[in-house]
């Protein structure tokens, strides 16, 4: 689940393709198409393409893309893109990639700043010397996103996003809005900024020290409970997690080494080999300074407090997310408090019946139909 990032909130950017190191990506690349090459997909591997793209924020971000190219040139087709959360990858996002690809669209999925095979910049810096997460704040990626645009000769595009993709989604939108032509947010309704408290203050007050994302603030401490476990277990533990509840991560631990965990229905061998490689390759701490750099955030968007979304959204959710589970966020989500701050949401909010938090990939057909029948209503 600040200068310098501020030039990547303008448009105004040197971007050189030409400086991707692909050979850094030749591995992944490869791991990438043997897993997304199943006999039984009408389209095959090669569908994805895979390259690297150096922003001007100084990250090289590992993009893979399917169909056509860009919407400003001729014959260019709308671009898509595709946000991914936590523990996950441009990869949770394959079969929308091709689904949007055949519907004539340009999927575009990159793997955030920290993860797969971008860049997971240095911590620190100037005043932030001591701040463990002090470039992954959404300023940050939000900067990443806007340079990524400009590299793609995208001058605006659709967006799906879900977990934190959705949280970053949010902020792209309250940022930059004219970058955005329409938003499919899967799993995390967007909450505005309060001034009352620091975001994990507020959590550890209402779900104690052992919820998720307060253990996570401690650099080192929950990196070292996923080493003990192993990266394929942890994988397993987060796919596989359906209770309607909050999550802890209990500081007796997260279970055993020898946890028997079985993989969900919609998770081959394959996937989990693929995600475990790239885990095993990068470890978890670039996702996990998401989380760390919360109360950051809210230190430097205070001129967003109770900001409104303007941009035409479509919500999605599982009934079994345990985001949809937070104490009074169904009746937000349902009775108007939603709509009060996202003017242009769709009224039809879909909740999806006896369905988890990995939405996009439990039910990839029914998500790729949603996101397709709703953009299309906008060009």
């Amino acid at each position: 689940m600040i200068p310098a990032c501020l030039r990547g909130l303008c448009t105004c950017f040197d971007v050189d393709d030409d400086k991707a190191n692909n050979h850094e990506q030749e591995p992944t690349m490869a791991a990438a198409a043997a897993a997304t090459g199943s006999a039984d997909d009408d389209q095959t591997a090669s569908t994805i393409t895979h390259r690297t793209v150096e922003l001007s924020t100084g990250v090289r971000l590992h993009v893979a893309e399917a169909g056509g190219a860009a919407a400003t040139a001729a014959g260019g087709a709308p671009a898509v893109l595709l946000l991914h959360g936590f523990p996950e990858l441009w990869y949770t996002w394959r079969h929308q990639m091709r689904a949007l690809a055949a519907a004539g669209y340009r999927a575009v999925a990159p793997d955030l700043r920290g993860y797969g095979g971008s860049d997971a910049p240095a911590v620190g810096g100037g005043d932030d010397d001591d701040d463990p997460a002090a470039q992954y704040t959404a300023l940050h990626v939000v900067g990443d996103l806007v340079a990524l645009l400009d590299a793609l000769g995208e001058s605006q595009v659709f967006v799906a996003a879900h977990d934190w993709g959705a949280l970053v989604a949010w902020s792209l939108c309250l940022f930059r809005p004219d970058r955005v032509r329409a938003l499919v947010a899967l799993s995390v309704a967007y909450t505005p900024r309060s001034a009352a408290r620091k975001p994990v203050d507020g959590l550890r007050a209402l779900f104690g020290d052992d919820y998720y994302i307060c253990r996570i603030q401690e650099p080192g401490e929950i990196e070292a409970e996923f080493a003990r476990l192993g990266t394929e277990l942890v994988l397993k533990k987060f796919f596989s997690y359906r209770s309607p509840g909050a999550l802890f991560f209990p500081k007796s631990g997260w279970g055993s080494p020898d946890d028997e965990v079985p993989l969900p229905s919609w998770v081959t061998e394959e996937d989990l080999e693929y995600y475990t490689s790239m885990f095993e390759k990068t470890g978890f701490t670039g996702g996990l300074n998401y989380y760390r750099a919360l109360n950051k955030t809210w230190e430097l968007t205070s001129p967003w407090t109770l900001a409104k979304i303007n941009v035409p959204v479509k919500f999605i959710i599982g009934d079994l997310d345990l985001t949809y589970h937070n104490p009074g966020i169904q009746d937000f989500i349902h009775k108007g408090g939603f709509k009060k701050f996202v003017p242009l949401l769709d009224d039809d909010i879909i909740v999806m019946k006896d369905v988890g938090h990995f939405i996009n990939e439990e039910k990839p057909n029914e998500v790729s139909e949603h996101i397709i029948n709703f953009i299309k209503k906008f060009g």
